[in-house]
């Protein structure tokens, strides 16, 4: 089976070359269409429904974001394609949504395809509702992270985090109010995505929302303690951090 795909993209000679490559180097996807506006955007993707839209960030005039917003549905896998390391790439990675920096690489673009074509057979919803909250809430830096578990696609938002734990390559989100979430990502992944917004790795097995930090026990290495009563050991390379930090929230 293969699988519709609009692009969107202000500059014809992009819009060719990024057709010529996912004709040649990604198999199961055909292209249905191409716009280069917003308005072109919006009326061909609710004319095509393609099943998948590789969209430029940055259109002329407007942006993908518009272009989002315009349209009543969003029943599609989406990833974006930008030339540069754009503003709202923070916002796009919580959502867990694909992007590919130009000049496109082969073997990004291939793998982007090929997770927006396991996504929909696996019927996954799109999450581009989600996007649209967390571009909402850039200014506070309140964003909600997408997590995959066994059962689907969850949505939490990070102050509701009180820490994570590593297990091999799974992680455990565990949250306030409610069960724990494993996901089969390394806690690698979340060091990356987190360390910005209040979360610090403070052991090889362990990354904490600071903010849910009730207590330091000095004792055997260092502990802190958890808002869940949790006592998450501390490591010596990480000790100065965590206290440096820890006085900067006290402020």
């Amino acid at each position: 089976m293969k699988y519709k795909a609009i692009i969107v993209e202000d500059e014809i000679k992009n819009r060719n070359f990024l057709e010529s490559l996912v004709t040649e180097f990604c198999p199961e996807i055909f292209i249905g269409g191409m716009a280069a506006t917003v308005t072109d955007a919006v009326r061909i993707i609710e004319q095509e429904q393609p099943d998948i839209v590789f969209m430029d960030i940055e259109l002329q005039p407007g942006t993908g974001f518009d272009v989002l917003k315009e349209l009543r549905q969003h029943h599609f896998q989406l990833i974006f394609i930008t030339a540069y390391d754009h503003y709202a790439i923070k916002a796009i990675k919580f959502s867990a949504i694909d992007y590919i920096l130009k000049p496109v690489d082969i073997e990004e673009l291939q793998a982007a395809a090929q997770k927006a074509v396991e996504a929909i057979r696996r019927r996954e919803e799109s999450s581009i509702g989600l996007l649209m909250q967390n571009l909402n809430r850039m200014k506070e830096h309140n964003f909600s992270i997408s997590l995959s578990t066994s059962d689907g696609v969850e949505y939490i938002q990070l102050e509701t985090i009180i820490r994570l734990e590593a297990s091999g390559p799974y992680t455990t989100f565990f949250i306030k109010g409610r069960d724990k979430i494993m996901v089969s990502k390394n806690l690698k992944e979340y060091e990356l995505l987190l360390t910005d917004h209040g979360f610090l790795r403070v052991h090889n097995s362990h990354m904490i929302n600071l903010k849910e930090v009730r207590k330091m026990i000095k004792t055997d290495g260092g502990y802190a303690v958890m808002s869940d009563a949790s006592m998450i050991a501390i490591s010596p390379k990480k000790k100065e951090e965590f206290l440096q930090q820890m006085s900067h929230r006290l402020v």
